[in-house]
């Protein structure tokens, strides 16, 4: 039985909850030649970006710093947030060592004591849908910016 669908208001609600509590996000990037690449990867919310880290020479790493694009996908197929945004690469020592803290004490995970290099990767999102079944399909977008994709 599909249940009832939840309001504009009710579906951001749950994506905030979910961007404040999960620790874990699905990245699909691709490559300049449109070759894709999907991944986990634990991430820090602060309210209005999403930081996560990635091995620099890994394809997602490549792909985030060559194209600035990435989609994101928080929960599972029967409740799901999509992110689209774009991408600030920037090396471990240009972030501040407060959000490095931050992002280590909630994820548990430390890139900057990896011995393969590491680069953070700060997404802004510029479209945000959600949707748990067909019945929400309309309605599914939550935040649509006229923000390009860097």
């Amino acid at each position: 039985m599909t249940a009832a669908p939840r309001s504009r208001d009710q579906r951001r609600h749950d994506t905030e909850h979910r961007l404040a509590h999960d620790v874990d996000v699905w990245v699909a990037t691709a490559s300049p030649d449109g070759a894709p690449y999907l991944v986990p990867l634990s991430f820090d919310w602060d309210g209005e970006t999403l930081l996560v880290s990635t091995p620099a020479n890994s394809p997602t790493g490549r792909n985030m710093t060559a194209t600035r694009r990435v989609r994101l996908a928080l929960g599972h197929t029967r409740d799901v947030s999509m992110i689209d945004g774009s991408v600030e690469p920037l090396d471990l020592d240009a972030l501040p060592r407060s959000l490095g803290d931050r992002f280590a004490e909630r994820t548990g995970f430390d890139p900057r004591t990896q011995s393969t290099p590491y680069r953070w990767f700060r997404i802004t999102p510029h479209r945000v849908q959600a949707w748990r079944e067909a019945n929400e399909l309309r309605g599914r977008e939550l935040l649509r910016t006229t923000r390009p994709v860097a």
